[in-house]
């Protein structure tokens, strides 16, 4: 199985129990792990997970977890220049990302050749216009 990001848009979900298809496809890819996991984690993935996370104790667990997944160390200076760069193209289209950190997630996995699994419509339009690789199920 390929590596792959997953966005806060798809964990928050996961750990807040809701259903969805996206759901059911991440505690599969969770589930089928053997020696390695597929799953990457980004530092800005893991504030915004943790940041809403308000039970100390869940804190702590959730915490712990995603500490044992993969993760990209980068240049953050670089990172947020190439973050810019995605957001100011996309506003020239007309194109308004809601969240910065969606920019500099975009540029990272763009960068990195690491698919994006997500549930938020402005990571559609970033991958549009540019070179990110969203992963969608059975692809």
């Amino acid at each position: 199985m390929p590596k792959l990001v997953v966005d806060s848009s798809i964990w928050v979900d996961f750990f807040n129990k809701k259903t969805s298809v996206e759901i059911e496809h991440l505690k599969s890819l969770l589930l089928s792990i053997q020696w390695s996991s597929p799953v990457i984690i980004l530092p800005v993935i893991m504030q915004e997970v943790l940041q809403g996370i308000e039970k100390d104790k869940h804190y702590n667990i959730i915490k712990e977890n995603l500490q044992g997944f993969e993760y990209i160390e980068y240049n953050p200076y670089e990172f947020s220049i190439k973050a810019a760069e995605i957001y100011r193209g996309l506003r020239r289209k007309g194109i308004t990302i809601r969240k910065a950190n969606d920019c500099l997630i975009a540029a990272l996995c763009i960068e990195y050749n690491i698919p994006l699994f997500h549930n938020d419509k402005d990571f559609d339009n970033i991958a549009k216009h540019t070179s990110l690789k969203i992963y969608k199920k059975g692809k």
